[in-house]
């Protein structure tokens, strides 16, 4: 028992752990983290996550969620986003998604940490944060699976990209639109020049 409970002085409330983090503090890492989930002391979150349940006045608090991905990913160079995050835009994107979206350079799929299902995407290339200028394209480039009215949008995107700082856009579109982000954005570039003249 006394095994048991140098193991748990380890533990601080709130952290998401790797079983081979945990290992390193157990010569029977298996057997000590069943007993330790069976008693609520940890939480499995998923093959080889554990959390330790932060208590707050409002019950048991989850991990959070950069956390999980920064655990699961064991990387700190990641962007989590959700559809959701569209709606800032005000471009008629009004739908409510339960979907969290990782932009990171190793994992690919989708993951269930916590109860909740990441998607993750392999990409080359992510800003560190959602701007919106990010964000107006990365709209573009999901726009076939989300849930919208897409001419509406569309044409709405058209004139919000109008109203943003151009090297900002340009940037964003350069580094992160797909194909049809840089269709539907690039024209914009050069009718600004011409207002230029």
């Amino acid at each position: 028992m006394a095994r048991l409970d140098e193991f748990k002085s380890h533990l601080k409330a709130g952290k998401v752990y790797r079983r081979s983090e945990l290992a390193r503090w157990s010569n029977a890492v298996d057997r000590q983290l069943s007993l330790l989930v069976k008693d609520g002391t940890l939480e499995k979150l998923s093959q080889g996550m554990y959390y330790v349940p932060k208590k707050t006045v409002f019950g048991v608090a989850p991990p959070d969620e950069e956390t999980l991905v920064r655990t699961f990913l064991k990387d700190d160079d990641f962007l989590l986003t959700s559809p959701n995050a569209y709606n800032s835009l005000g471009v008629g994107t009004t739908q409510l998604y339960n979907k969290r979206v990782v932009y990171n350079h190793k994992r690919h799929g989708e993951f269930v940490l916590g109860g909740k299902k990441f998607f993750f995407h392999a990409k080359h290339r992510f800003p560190k944060e959602a701007t919106p200028e990010f964000l107006l394209v990365d709209l573009v480039n999901n726009l076939g699976s989300l849930a919208e009215d897409r001419e509406y949008v569309l044409s709405n995107v058209v004139a919000k990209a109008r109203t943003m700082p151009l090297p900002k856009l340009k940037r964003a579109v350069l580094n992160y639109g797909n194909t049809k982000a840089k269709a539907l954005l690039t024209p914009l570039f050069t009718e600004n020049n011409e207002h230029a003249h």
